[in-house]
């Protein structure tokens, strides 16, 4: 039996100007309200499948502590989700950017429902997709 490890380790997080500006121009995006996810696969010699990172804009919520808080129900959503995309993966590099767009702070149950469905239409479209 696999021990699948809920974890979120620095390499797999998403940094680097170049990486999120390239990601948000050339890159696909759909969304599972009050999550937009941009992803896009690459070429780059990362190590792991999956690079993820995570926000919430400043012109709505104008508090870091608030901006902080959904950004933890994000990444604690999809850290114990990220199996899924992983295993969807395969031998494909993907990076991805899932943005909070809400206008109001919403609960983690809420938050939690759209990641469970953002990661699982991320699987799909990973299985479909092609490197350019």
């Amino acid at each position: 039996m696999i021990q699948i490890r809920h974890t979120f380790p620095p390499e797999e997080r998403l940094k680097g100007v170049r990486e999120i500006s390239g990601l948000f121009t050339a890159g696909q995006s759909f969304l599972v309200y009050p999550v937009k996810v941009v992803w896009m696969l690459t070429d780059s010699h990362q190590t792991v499948p999956v690079r993820a990172a995570f926000s919430v804009s400043k012109k709505n919520f104008k508090k870091a502590v608030h901006r902080n808080l959904l950004k933890r129900r994000m990444k604690e959503a999809y850290r114990l989700q990220k199996h899924q995309l992983v295993m969807a993966a395969g031998e494909k590099k993907m990076i991805c950017m899932f943005v909070y767009i809400a206008k109001e702070e919403l609960p983690y149950p809420v938050i939690e429902k759209s990641l469970i469905t953002a990661t699982s239409r991320l699987g799909r479209n990973l299985k479909q997709a092609t490197l350019k």
